[in-house]
């Protein structure tokens, strides 16, 4: 995995690698490989994740072709406009 470092700028660095990282999945196997899991574990959770991407393919293609409606997208953030300032009232 290779990263280049534009202009010194090591903390733009750093984050691209840990997004390369991520998508990688290097995180959660290294989660995952901090205590001893045994091999009915290993199996079962890889047999339901294999599940999981299967059920996911499966929606994305019923999406695709119409058969399922599409998920309603996200509203983007809209800020709100700042308050109005308060004068203080003289004693």
């Amino acid at each position: 995995m290779h990263v280049l470092v534009r202009d010194n700028n090591v903390e733009q660095a750093l984050r691209v690698l840990k997004k390369k990282m991520q998508r990688e999945g290097v995180f959660r196997e290294m989660k995952q490989r901090r205590s001893y899991e045994k091999p009915s574990e290993r199996k079962t959770r890889e047999k339901s994740e294999a599940i999981r991407r299967a059920r996911k393919l499966a929606r994305k293609q019923a999406i695709r072709e119409g058969l399922l409606p599409a998920p309603p997208k996200k509203k983007p953030f809209e800020r709100k406009p700042p308050l109005p300032e308060v004068k203080a009232r003289p004693e």
